[in-house]
């Protein structure tokens, strides 16, 4: 065979495309143009939720503060001249409001502003309604301040604050049963005499819950305290069942027909809707156990349930991944099946467990579905007590007040969802982190 009759020959030069390696190519250059695409959608669309997130729940963090000096009268807090705090709490917020009002248009009048067209409920309306209450705790929690004049920082109305962050204005106003352009101005001027600022909102990570009426005063300090029970629970059991099951059907279990239906249902309840979870609660734990809704311990639980198929799997996986020689090896210096599995085995495994444990518990503090089924969308003030009492009592979780603030009327409340969903997602973002550094740092290459 010559070289003129050689099959490549034929075809032409291998440096000239045929049509078919012109077409080949061009699919592949698609292929890669699609992805890139999907890769700048994706990107594109986290950018714009981060964007509206953040530009809406930042402002949470911020909240508008007015500074009076406010004399502490013990002929209104204190008759009696004991500082016994049982005594004191006789004088309700009344008492105290008394006091504010006072401050305020001494203050006012100090600055040289007038306040002429407003009566004395608008000005008092420009402090929110948990002032006094405000005021009365700082008082109880030190008796002592009772005859002095102090500086104390008292929370704006709701709309005055919104007012600064651009939320409200003077045209809205006029048009608000809640607040008047009249008083928007004078809060402007208190602004340039120094009486109001903006500050950072500790409250907002610190406090309870408040009402429709008192939006400015509402905090995540339940719903953290809640979340944060409820994920205990769920470590507590959720890591030592999954691990053991796991541990039991991948190196221990016979293989038959019994085991094969075992490990599909786990498969099917890592599938199944997450609102499931919380009807199944609803009859089994409150209905039938007769727990008492909106406890840590139900929404522990039913979230206990639904981890623990998602730690069932990672565990497998994670086992699965150790080479069977540790094991050969292992038995054949003499140990026994239990020594092999727990004291190599296990070990070699343990950051796939750890990385499938955090992110299972991840997915369970973002669930508010199952939540809402056992009660724990109802308005809880006061925060739990330390466990083990803690677990029986009221509280809620963070998606769940996310779900809450979202359906009230107040505007304000959509700026305390949106840094509560600010919050929720560091939470997340931190846990996510922990996972990956724990794969990264023991994870082992065979």
């Amino acid at each position: 065979m010559t070289d003129a009759t050689h099959p490549i020959a034929a075809r032409g030069s291998l440096l000239v495309l045929d049509p078919r390696t012109k077409a080949r190519k061009a699919a592949e250059t698609r292929f890669r143009l699609y992805g890139a695409a999907a890769i700048a959608i994706s990107i594109l669309a986290l950018v714009v939720l981060l964007t509206s997130v953040l530009g809406n729940g930042l402002g949470a963090f911020r909240q508008t503060f007015v500074t009076l000096p406010i004399t502490l009268t013990e002929k209104t807090l204190d008759k009696s001249g004991t500082r016994d705090p049982e005594v004191m709490k006789k004088v309700t917020t009344i008492g105290y409001s008394k006091l504010i009002d006072t401050a305020l248009t001494e203050a006012l009048a100090a600055k040289g502003l007038s306040t002429e067209g407003l009566s004395k409920k608008e000005l008092s309306g420009l402090l929110s309604q948990e002032a006094a209450a405000t005021l009365r705790n700082q008082v109880l929690a030190d008796p002592t301040l009772v005859g002095q004049t102090v500086e104390v920082k008292l929370l704006a109305n709701g709309r005055v604050d919104g007012f600064f962050k651009g939320r409200v204005t003077l045209e809205s106003a006029a048009r608000d049963s809640n607040i008047s352009p009249a008083q928007l101005e004078l809060a402007q001027k208190m602004r340039e005499a120094g009486l109001i600022g903006l500050g950072f909102n500790m409250a907002f990570l610190t406090g309870a819950d408040a009402s429709e009426l008192r939006p400015e005063a509402a905090g995540l300090g339940v719903a953290i305290l809640g979340s944060a029970y409820m994920m205990l629970i769920v470590l507590v059991l959720s890591l030592p069942i999954g691990v053991a099951t796991s541990i039991y059907l991948e190196e221990m279990a016979p293989k038959n027909r019994w085991t094969d239906l075992i490990e599909v249902n786990i498969a099917n309840l890592a599938a199944v809707p997450s609102i499931v979870y919380g009807i199944l609660a609803l009859a089994l734990f409150i209905n039938f156990m007769g727990l008492p809704q909106s406890a840590p311990i139900v929404g522990g639980l039913v979230l206990t349930l639904m981890t623990l198929p998602t730690i069932i799997i990672a565990t497998r996986a994670a086992l699965k991944a150790v080479p069977p020689s540790i094991r050969d090896a292992a038995l054949g210096v003499g140990a026994s099946r239990n020594q092999a599995i727990f004291h190599h085995v296990l070990p070699l495994a343990m950051p796939g467990i750890l990385t499938g444990t955090i992110l299972g518990l991840a997915r369970a503090l973002g669930e508010s579905a199952p939540l809402l089924l056992i009660g724990m969308v109802a308005f809880v003030k006061d925060f739990p007590s330390a466990p083990p009492e803690g677990l029986m009592q009221p509280a809620t979780a963070l998606p769940v007040q996310v779900y809450q603030w979202t359906q009230r009327s107040d505007p304000a409340f959509v700026e305390r969802a949106s840094g509560a969903i600010i919050v929720l997602m560091v939470f997340l973002l931190i846990m996510n982190a922990v996972a990956i550094i724990l794969r990264r740092r023991f994870e082992r290459r065979w």
